[in-house]
């Protein structure tokens, strides 16, 4: 928001990273912004498929990593919801731009979050089952050691600082 006030840039929203303009802007205007953005880390992304796969990516990070609520609907529903699209489309592009299922991304980011509350060392194996929504501690067990190629207990006492970045997952 504030790359866009620095250029003159009135907005109406920002959401998931998505900016809603009043007005088309200059192509001018869209360069000073680009260099704006790259300076500060980030990029312009203007493909509508790349958008919504960014968006995928945003929804399910701050699902798992920052929210503390628990999904009332399956994660297909609330990302059809959310984004206002049909699950299987959405799935379809995810998969063909990264290569990876919608799916997938979630463990991942789910055994990231669980080696994190490992690490804090505040909630015993079920309470983290409990908390990242897993039906058991046998299932997520299961996954983080398909996942990891270590069991839970092993991650505990030689587990290494996390050092991903999650947006890199």
């Amino acid at each position: 928001m504030q790359e866009l006030k620095k250029i003159g840039l009135n907005y109406i929203t920002v959401d998931l990273g998505v900016v809603t303009l009043p007005e088309d802007i200059t192509k001018e205007q869209k360069n000073q912004l680009k260099q704006a953005l790259h300076s500060s880390g980030l990029e312009l992304i203007e493909d509508k498929k790349d958008i919504l796969v960014e968006q995928i990516k945003t929804a399910v990070i701050e699902s798992i990593h920052y929210s503390d609520t628990q999904l009332k609907v399956p994660f297909s529903a609330y990302l059809s919801n959310k984004l206002n699209l049909n699950y299987t489309y959405l799935s379809n592009m995810f998969t063909e731009s990264e290569g990876i299922t919608i799916a997938h991304f979630i463990i991942t980011h789910k055994i990231e979050r669980v080696k994190e509350l490992i690490q804090y060392d505040e909630l015993t194996f079920s309470e983290i089952a409990y908390k990242m929504h897993y039906s058991s501690i046998a299932h997520l067990s299961n996954q983080f050691k398909k996942m990891t190629g270590i069991t839970l207990s092993f991650y505990k006492t030689h587990g290494q600082r996390r050092e991903i970045n999650i947006e890199n997952l």
